[in-house]
């Protein structure tokens, strides 16, 4: 038996909390579209987002170590799909909306450019004059202007929720409906912006060991790690070294979801919100880290900038592939025909350095490398360094 979108929404309203955002509440589209049969708004959101063609290069994006460096590191689509997973856990727990809390996640790292974090910073310093590159203000020019799927809009034309959601950049949100300013976006956007936290670091950390860029002699001083390390150690004495650090990474997520659901429940029920528009007039975020959850995880972040994010394997590839960005970006600028007819077409409109930017931030790895050769033939062994930088192959397995 087929469910209708009001179906749906019935039983949001009837099964969900109330401070969670219902789809039957949204504050719609910049575009007005009729609703859909048998979808709600963020179902219909996540759709959009999944079919787009930003979401499928993602799969041939940085995460931390570049694209095609061994066959079990995560890209940029993995680590999406994981922020994605824990958001939906956290919602479920809470009794919040959890389409929402996807779609969020799903779009979160739409504007990220090839070779990840360092590639955005040599988009910043060559924009620099030209109003700047910060990735999650590109998730948004993604999702509102570049992409172009609909004949009657730019941009997926998400709902506001969904917007509200991936302007982690800005420190108020504006009211579409009267302008006025609240610090605070709903519960389901902070779930996502929470769970891209313990999902990068837990797993940044877990490829790291996988490619012995870090040790256990290192993580031993990581509170987090051995308090989780002791507890899978006695409940599974006889595991292996390479499983046991495997399902210690999988308790340490674990752990920190089941305290940002205690800690979150516990925020929400002393701060007295009832409704969502409650939720959005707190000072602060209730969706949050227990206290030792906290300052152990900021213990974790500094350990991995560091060890890991900063390690001559890692920052000594991301800089050579980032040397290849310039190049690429430069001859743009100098010559804007070699974009082609239709990213040319914007120059007017966007001019000729941001139209550049947004050509390159939506390439992915691979794409940068091949315009490089195009433009820059005879600069073959710049190429050759990034492609011998990367790290050796893992077959599967192993």
């Amino acid at each position: 038996m087929r469910r209708t979108r009001q179906e749906l929404e019935q039983i949001e309203q009837a099964t969900l909390s109330s401070v969670a955002q219902y789809s039957a509440a949204s504050l719609g589209r910049e575009y007005p579209e009729p609703p859909h049969p048998f979808r709600t708004q963020y179902q219909r959101d996540r759709s959009r987002i999944i079919h787009s063609k930003s979401f499928r290069r993602l799969d041939s994006k940085t995460q931390v170590f570049l694209s095609g460096s061994g066959d079990h590191l995560r890209n940029r689509l993995t680590h999406t799909i994981e922020v994605a997973s824990v958001s939906r856990t956290i919602a479920r727990a809470l009794g919040l909306n959890e389409d929402l809390a996807e779609a969020i996640a799903l779009a979160h790292d739409l504007g990220h450019p090839p070779f990840g974090h360092s590639g955005e910073e040599t988009l910043n310093r060559l924009m620099r004059a030209w109003g700047g590159f910060e990735h999650n203000v590109q998730s948004l020019r993604v999702v509102q202007v570049l992409e172009a799927r609909y004949p009657k809009f730019p941009g997926l034309n998400l709902s506001r929720e969904v917007l509200e959601g991936l302007r982690k950049h800005e420190k108020f949100h504006e009211a579409p409906e009267t302008g006025s300013r609240y610090a605070c976006p709903s519960l389901e956007a902070q779930i996502a912006n929470l769970a891209d936290e313990i999902t990068y670091y837990s797993h940044d950390l877990e490829d790291g060991l996988d490619f012995n860029l870090l040790g256990e002699a290192q993580l031993s001083a990581l509170e987090i790690w051995r308090s989780t390390r002791e507890q899978v150690s006695t409940s599974f004495p006889e595991m292996d070294s390479a499983g046991l650090q495997t399902y210690v990474v999988r308790s340490l997520i674990d752990r920190e979801v089941e305290d940002v659901i205690a800690t979150s429940q516990a925020a929400i029920e002393h701060s007295g919100v009832r409704t969502v528009e409650d939720v959005r007039s707190q000072p602060r975020a209730l969706i949050c880290y227990g206290e030792e959850f906290l300052r152990m995880n900021r213990e974790m972040r500094a350990f991995l900038y560091k060890h890991l994010y900063f390690h001559p394997r890692v920052a000594g590839a991301n800089q050579a592939a980032c040397e290849l960005l310039e190049e690429v970006f430069v001859a743009f600028v100098n010559d804007p025909r070699l974009l082609g007819n239709r990213a040319a077409a914007r120059i007017e409109m966007e001019g000729v350095q941001r139209t550049i930017c947004d050509y390159i931030s939506g390439m992915t790895d691979l794409y940068l490398i091949a315009e490089h050769e195009r433009l820059f033939p005879d600069r073959a062994e710049a190429r050759r360094v990034v492609q011998q930088a990367n790290l050796p192959r893992m077959g599967a397995f192993v």
